[in-house]
């Protein structure tokens, strides 16, 4: 046994211990080998013997364990000098790292209207009834309440569905004239291809007295803006609703993926809705005491700009963190 014992203490590594316990402890090991042969002595000399081998194998079996527990020690230590790294050293990587595309796409448009001398306004992401409905001209019970698909708490207040409540609180704490956008995020139940529960909107706001301001500015500054964004496009307003604007516009671009000419993007018509706008009602005039003022408002979806940039075609992948996506931006 003390060739095995030599063995145990003089093992290198890992494998070569376990190599040496199966030859002891197996099944057809020396010590299986030694146990069978118990039989063949008389029943004076079996005792001694049994208890001497017994004794061995628990010797042997400490002194495995020992040993295992020092290689194992040993190999840790080699891991760890492996896997140091000296951060003075130079990398050859160069890996950068980059905006996201949503946030890219939100400070393109905030420095745009930062050069137009608009103000950035924020407000609060829980809102109540009154800021994000009534004073915006929706009453309780009107029908357009049903297309914001609103997250409610108690006592009526709510998720915002739109960054519009910043223009009421603005109007209400200040006197025009107010030039100012509302970026932030905004919350509605809704989870699909386009649509997210969270998403990005930044909304606009200008109010001056009666006279001064007219749908012609609007058109000025939104046509500018587009071309600021998206390049050389065609620019169209169409008629529309919103309870909080009168007269009330869509805004459509020339497709930017087919030039106009009509493909799946667009529906094959060409066209592109991006953002709504109009004169602002004068019911939210009303709400928040203004008198004989005009003004015009508008709003638009940063994820809808950032996917017709990026030519993203799902919107939910801009919030899964996946890599390769992200790694396209740097």
């Amino acid at each position: 046994m003390k060739k095995w014992i030599e063995k145990i203490q003089n093992s290198i590594n890992l494998e070569e211990l376990e190599e040496i316990r199966v030859k002891i402890f197996g099944k057809k090991g020396i010590l299986a080998q030694e146990f069978k042969k118990l039989k063949n002595l008389s029943n004076e000399e079996k005792p001694k013997v049994a208890k001497e081998l017994n004794e061995l194998k628990n010797r042997l079996n400490g002194l495995i364990c020992t040993k295992k527990d020092e290689l194992q020690k040993k190999a840790l230590q080699e891991e760890l000098i492996k896997e140091n790294i000296d951060p003075s050293l130079y990398s050859p990587y160069n890996i950068k790292g980059a905006l996201h595309p949503v946030q890219d796409t939100m400070d393109r448009i905030v420095e745009y209207f930062i050069s137009m001398n608009f103000s950035i306004e924020n407000g609060p992401l829980i809102e109540d009834d009154f800021h994000n409905f009534e004073a915006l001209n929706l009453p309780k019970f009107h029908p357009a309440r049903d297309m914001q698909d609103t997250f409610y708490f108690k006592d009526e207040m709510l998720l915002r569905t739109h960054t519009s409540p910043v223009q009421i609180r603005t109007m209400l704490n200040n006197e025009p004239p107010i030039r100012m956008i509302s970026p932030g995020a905004v919350f509605r139940r809704d989870f699909d291809l386009t649509h997210t529960p969270m998403f990005h909107q930044v909304e606009g706001l200008l109010v001056d007295k009666k006279q001064r301001v007219s749908f012609a500015n609007l058109k000025f500054i939104l046509s500018d803006f587009l071309k600021y964004m998206f390049g050389d496009i065609d620019i169209r307003y169409r008629p529309s609703f919103f309870p909080f604007t009168e007269p009330s516009a869509e805004v459509d671009i020339s497709c930017i993926f087919c030039k106009g000419k009509g493909c799946r993007v667009c529906s094959h018509t060409g066209w592109l809705e991006v953002l709504g706008c109009g004169m602002v009602d004068p019911n939210v005039f009303k709400a928040v005491g203004y008198k004989d003022v005009s003004g015009y408002a508008f709003g638009l979806g940063v994820e809808r700009f950032a996917m017709l940039i990026h030519k993203i075609p799902d919107l939910r992948s801009l919030f899964e963190g996946d890599l390769r996506l992200l790694e396209q931006f740097r």
